[in-house]
């Protein structure tokens, strides 16, 4: 089943169009990343799927709910970590835990939470001597209450420091082993690719690429790097890989070349290097990151 369907959406502020012709599913259960560069839309995306906006045109169904008819259902079932998470200063930790558990009519522990977000030391603390951190945290509990079927999680690793991000990985890992839907957008691109199992790239306002890691690499081109470790290189043996069709560029460290090449000439580069007379002695490809393929395919020029 689809958790979100955003069906041919568009959004307009006067002249400005800040997400057009949008089409987007998410599966019920996966971890969906969802990525752009700034001004591409994202925040504007989550904002429709709340019903914090209405489209100009298109629709949008949450749960299998109306987003614009049947919020308030959609609100129940839903927990949400907002970018720029706002804490009331003069409240504990606790009680915004209190909170946000009658706010949802839930039957929640309101120290086994903090516990778990890693801050049950701050429980009777004011929010206000909170760190960005800690507040952080804090907004993650929140969101957890009621266990929501789908999770919403704009910038989570905000403010976290190495620990407190590996933690927050091992809640949504949690989360979709428990069956729910976790929505996660992030410009740390490293924390994605270590828990998306599908990835949406925006790029000035539309989708222009959905779907797994692997399935975006492919859709690239291939591996980013073949590295190919030789003994020594031969004369011309550069001139001779440069030549090959599919490779794009040959760098040169020692006696190590990288080979920027599609991935179905690996074989035609090794053949063209011992052809030349040069020992290779080990090799590997390097796959694309993340951060490689959001490059690819948010640069203006780029058409995959």
């Amino acid at each position: 089943m689809t958790a979100i369907r955003l069906d041919d959406v568009t959004k307009r502020y006067g002249d400005v169009t800040a997400v057009e012709n949008l089409s987007l599913d998410v599966k019920e259960g996966e971890v969906f990343g969802f990525l752009g560069p700034n001004g591409a839309g994202k925040s504007t995306t989550i904002d429709l799927v709340l019903d914090f906006i209405r489209p100009t045109k298109g629709s949008v169904t949450v749960l299998g709910h109306d987003a614009q008819t049947e919020s308030m259902a959609i609100r129940k079932r839903t927990g949400v970590l907002p970018e720029g998470l706002s804490v009331y200063d003069r409240l504990t930790g606790r009680q915004h835990m209190e909170f946000a558990i009658e706010a949802k009519n839930a039957d929640d522990d309101p120290d086994e939470l903090l516990n778990r977000v890693g801050i049950p030391e701050a429980a009777d603390r004011k929010a206000g001597g909170y760190s960005k951190g800690m507040a952080q945290r804090l907004g993650l509990a929140m969101a957890l209450v009621g266990e929501p079927d789908l999770l919403i999680l704009d910038e989570p690793s905000s403010g976290l420091d190495p620990t407190g991000a590996h933690e927050m990985r091992e809640i949504i890992d949690e989360e979709r082993e428990r069956g729910a839907t976790v929505f996660f957008s992030s410009h740390i691109l490293g924390q994605v690719e270590a828990v998306c199992d599908r990835v949406g790239i925006l790029r000035e306002g539309e989708l222009v690429a959905e779907d797994s890691i692997e399935g975006l690499r492919e859709n690239v081109g291939g591996d980013t790097v073949f590295r190919v470790e030789t003994a020594s290189l031969s004369a011309g043996a550069i001139d001779r890989v440069c030549a090959i069709d599919g490779v794009e560029s040959v760098r040169r460290d020692g006696e190590t070349l990288l080979v920027d090449c599609a991935a179905n000439v690996k074989t035609t580069v090794l053949t063209t290097l011992e052809d030349t007379g040069t020992q290779v002695e080990d090799f590997e490809t390097e796959e694309a990151s993340l951060e490689d393929l959001f490059i690819a395919y948010t640069r203006q020029e780029a058409t995959p």
